[in-house]
């Protein structure tokens, strides 16, 4: 089925496609999809679609995945299978719906009327089953983005492989289901962290952007808030260390990634 929607896709396309695969290149400015789906075929095939309609394109093979690329690149939208392995559709649409309220189209097999009305009523923008057909994909993936015009904040960061989440809107940062109370610059350094992981981030950049200076005393309190900031981390689970020193270069949060 896939072969012969590819075909049709083929027959179709514009011949020079705007959009591109984001797991290829750099992205540009234009509207993004991200497809989760764990057949490849299908991403391959849906990326195909989607990049001669003009957008651009990832692909997630897992529902953590799909998390860590939403943290990424901020998709405009997800469309997103069911039946996966490990972390399935609706557990992902769960974490999802914990970051923000980017639009979801499932795009499933799974064709029963029950669990289609529930994934509705639960924020589903949409449902589509296959087999698809690519002109009806494409043009439910436009009169979706159409109903969700206004810009999607990413407020959350998400890190499912070590259970923790940082809520850049509220200051809260829950670890392994536990509420952690941080001081405004604790706070800080963290979401630096988080929103640069799995990446170092150098002493000079979180000095500069927390105290506004990079002196040695600024460093000494950066040092000492990192001890504080790990020790609540530890509290929680004493064998895990969240924050890495990169000796002579900075700190990096470890993702589990």
């Amino acid at each position: 089925m896939i072969a012969n929607t590819l075909k049709t896709a083929d027959k179709n396309a514009t011949p020079f496609g705007s959009g591109v695969d984001l797991d290829e290149l750099e992205p540009v400015n234009r509207r993004r999809i991200l497809v989760v789906d764990d057949e490849p075929d299908t991403i391959t095939l849906l990326k195909h679609i989607f990049i001669n309609d003009g957008f651009n394109v990832a692909g997630a093979l897992s529902g953590k995945e799909a998390i860590k690329k939403i943290n990424d690149i901020n998709p405009s939208i997800v469309i997103l299978d069911l039946l996966m392995p490990d972390m399935d559709g609706s557990q992902t649409l769960d974490a999802i719906r914990k970051i923000n309220d980017i639009p979801v189209i499932v795009l499933s097999a799974v064709n029963q009327k029950e669990e289609i009305v529930n994934l509705l009523q639960r924020g589903v923008d949409d449902y589509i089953t296959k087999p698809f057909n690519s002109a009806e994909v494409t043009a439910r993936v436009h009169a979706v983005l159409r109903r969700a015009e206004k810009p999607m904040i990413l407020n959350v960061l998400s890190f499912p492989g070590v259970d923790l989440i940082i809520d850049l809107e509220t200051y809260e940062v829950t670890y392994r289901g536990s509420t952690i109370q941080l001081t405004g610059k604790m706070f800080e350094v963290l979401a630096l962290l988080g929103k640069s992981a799995p990446k170092v981030v150098n002493y000079q950049e979180l000095t500069e952007k927390v105290w506004g200076e990079n002196s040695a005393s600024v460093r000494n309190r950066l040092k000492y808030l990192v001890y504080l900031l790990r020790q609540e981390f530890l509290k929680i689970d004493d064998k895990v260390e969240l924050i890495e020193n990169i000796d002579r270069l900075g700190y990096k949060l470890i993702t589990g990634e």
